[in-house]
């Protein structure tokens, strides 16, 4: 089988999905080792007596070694080592840059008072902020002259910053060229020079300070003790503390490492590998038999398991980084974003797939499943149908106090009480719904990757404000008011079949933006003038089908979606122009004309929703050359219309049933009817015979 056949296989793709993502999460719970024990800090350990089966030293809790090092840290006195080639080179740059702005004595003070500065030592301001930290400001020096390995405590109080240093020469300077009402001060040149030259000669000598702060860290990382084989580690009820958190870690890990356990191990990853291709399997099934028409689409189906393969690799990473990081991630928006663009029971269904999924790197994994599908079916009901992205600030604050009703609800079956309720958990409950409200710019990638069109960019679309529409409403009215009527005429009949009422109102707006090309060429744009008076029937039906073409060619421009591209593509199908083509006809000799050449590019109409639009367009065109709006033309002329369409097959293509079709009729009727309603006559008043001067009188009085 070559490539090609392969990727033409929608099978192969789909199980390969599958595939990739079973393993990709197999191999992040591989990489998390985790264990068959779930437990938490400060949480009580819910399985029975735990024993040693090997001896394990005991470690200090993570609290407390880093309460030690830190107390390590304060007390440690720096090693430096004092570098006599800086001050050397310092002094003698120094001296011969002044010697050509100051006289020999000046030059000789400043060059003593530099000296005596370094002869002190000059430090950095970190290490100067460290010495004075002690009570007694000290350091630590290698003792070269006698053994290497000696180490001398020096004074450090003497020790000069180089700010500190640089008042020093300036002073010395100053007290010894001033005299009374004359005081000299240093030249910009030599303070520019000097300030160059305070470079710290006592710095950290950082083999020996790293070499003699380990050794002090070696009773931080000191066992206490030893877990002997057999001991206890931790039995049912007993809160896991800093101390039994950290034994349990370690025992897990040598439990790892341990030989004896390799089999098991293998077993355990092949129990895990099962589970996950399981909960992908029963996805499948369910997409199979209840959702055909997702079933058949390899990128509706890959974009499902993405989500579920996305929020489930997230939620593993962060429990790998946080204690409960798994309540971080919005597992809510799973539902969410997979109801935007198929439906909300496959929404529901997927949740659950991930929820299952997620379970295995979750602690405590009947409250985690419980709380996630309660709090994520919630917010799906509370979106029905996502049109404005304030909907997803409400269900935000919802999914909030679910999950604080859920994790409290939870916490009374385990325990009985809220006395472990844990603010810090409840803080992650809200991160968690401040992350859900910017679920809509998940959405937008979705579209972006996927090709799809979610409700909410349909009603933007919709908006008569948007620059394609308004442009259409200037330059052919008559075409923006016709669109405008086809779109409540094709929403209210695709409400009444359960059709997509937002993607036949948006796409009816948008069908014949073609026509903004050339206006005049369409009734509807016209006023008196008829250009096609003076054209042939070809040429005129090429100009009226050309807006097909050209509204195509606008709504790529603006880079519209291809569901309203389908729109502008189906509305005619591949019927003809039979105005033109008729006329044609009867024109010519012998009847004998190329039909071809009146009928529309097509196809023929792919959808419900499509296809309720072709029906409105031609019934609500049609109407408006009626003569009588009686109810009994309005029915005639739409049954000739949508029946004319049915008998020239353009319904072929399309899933719409003849149920449909005729509820679709009966929505059309009644609402021309509505319409196109008998309006009341006004009476209006007789005339009367011509008031005398009096009566005209006292009607103005009155």
């Amino acid at each position: 089988m070559t490539l090609k056949n392969i990727l033409a296989n929608k099978t192969v793709l789909k199980v390969g999905v599958a595939l990739a993502s079973s393993i990709l999460v197999l191999l992040l719970m591989m990489r998390g080792e985790h264990q068959n024990y779930s437990y938490e800090l400060n949480q009580p350990w819910r399985y029975s007596l735990l024993t040693a089966e090997f001896d394990i030293p005991i470690m200090r809790d993570s609290v407390s070694s880093k309460h030690m090092r830190d107390s390590i840290d304060a007390a440690f006195v720096p090693f430096v080592v004092r570098d006599s080639r800086i001050s050397s080179r310092s002094i003698d740059r120094f001296a011969k840059i002044i010697e050509h702005h100051v006289g020999k004595a000046e030059a000789a003070t400043l060059t003593k008072s530099l000296a005596e500065a370094y002869k002190k030592g000059i430090v950095s301001p970190e290490l100067y902020d460290r010495i004075h930290s002690f009570q007694h400001p000290k350091l630590r020096m290698s003792d070269d002259t006698e053994d290497q390995n000696a180490v001398v405590l020096i004074d450090a109080g003497a020790m000069l910053m180089p700010s500190m240093a640089y008042k020093a020469v300036d002073s010395a300077y100053t007290a010894r060229h001033s005299s009374p009402g004359n005081e000299v001060t240093l030249s910009a040149d030599i303070a520019k020079a000097l300030s160059a030259s305070l470079i710290p000669n006592i710095v950290i000598d950082s083999l020996a300070d790293s070499k003699f702060r380990a050794q002090e860290y070696l009773n931080v990382n000191s066992a206490l003790g030893v877990i002997k084989k057999g001991q206890r580690i931790v039995d049912r009820g007993d809160i896991v503390n800093d101390q039994i958190y950290t034994n349990l870690n370690n025992y897990l890990d040598m439990l790892e490492k341990n030989q004896s356990k390799e089999i098991s191990k293998k077993f355990y990853l092949a129990a895990q590998a099962l589970y996950i291709l399981m909960m992908f399997s029963l996805l499948y099934l369910f997409l199979a038999f209840f959702r055909k028409k997702i079933y058949s689409s390899v990128k509706k189906v890959t974009f499902i398991v993405t989500i579920i393969t996305f929020f489930s690799v997230l939620a593993i990473e962060s429990a790998e980084m946080f204690t409960n990081g798994l309540y971080l991630i919005p597992f809510a928006g799973v539902p969410l974003i997979i109801a935007v663009f198929t439906d909300s029971r496959t929404a529901i269904f997927a949740h659950v797939i991930c929820i299952l999924l997620t379970a295995l790197a979750a602690p405590f994994q009947f409250r985690f499943v419980v709380i996630e599908l309660v709090v994520g079916i919630s917010a799906t009901f509370s979106i029905y149908h996502l049109t404005r992205r304030s909907q997803l600030l409400r269900t935000a604050i919802i999914t909030f106090a679910l999950y604080i009703i859920c994790y409290s609800m939870m916490l009374l079956l385990s325990e009985g009480s809220l006395s472990s309720f844990s603010w810090r958990i409840a803080s992650i409950f809200g991160i968690n719904s401040v992350f859900l409200s910017f679920a809509y710019l998940l959405i937008l990638v979705v579209e972006k990757v996927f090709g799809f069109t979610s409700t909410v960019t349909l009603v933007e679309l919709s908006d008569i404000n948007n620059p394609i529409l308004r442009h259409l409403a200037e330059v052919a009215p008559g075409t923006f008011q016709h669109s405008m009527q086809v779109s409540t005429l094709a929403s209210e009949a695709a409400r009444a079949i359960d059709a997509d009422t937002t993607l036949v109102r948006t796409g009816a707006l948008y069908h014949d933006i073609g026509k903004s090309v050339s206006p005049v060429f369409f009734t509807e744009n016209q006023h008196g003038v008829n250009p096609h008076a003076g054209l042939d029937p070809a040429t005129s039906a090429r100009k009226i089908i050309s807006h097909v073409k050209e509204g195509l060619a606008i709504a790529s421009k603006e880079k519209l979606p291809q569901v309203i591209k389908n729109f502008i593509l189906e509305h005619h199908g591949k019927g003809v122009t039979k105005y033109f083509y008729n006329t044609a006809v009867n024109e010519s000799p012998d009847g004998n004309v190329n039909r071809d050449e009146y009928q529309y590019p097509g196809p023929n109409p792919q959808s419900k929703e499509t296809t309720i639009l072709m029906m409105a367009d031609a019934v609500e065109a049609a109407s408006r050359s009626l003569k009588d709006y009686s109810p009994k033309s309005i029915n005639a002329l739409v049954d000739r219309i949508i029946d004319s369409q049915m008998n020239d097959g353009l319904y072929a293509d399309s899933p719409i049933t003849f149920k449909d079709v005729n509820i679709v009729k009966e929505t059309f009727k009644k609402r021309l009817a509505t319409i196109y309603h008998s309006r009341i006559e006004y009476p209006e008043i007789h005339d009367r015979k011509p008031e005398t001067e009096q009566q005209k009188n006292e009607s103005d009085v009155n």
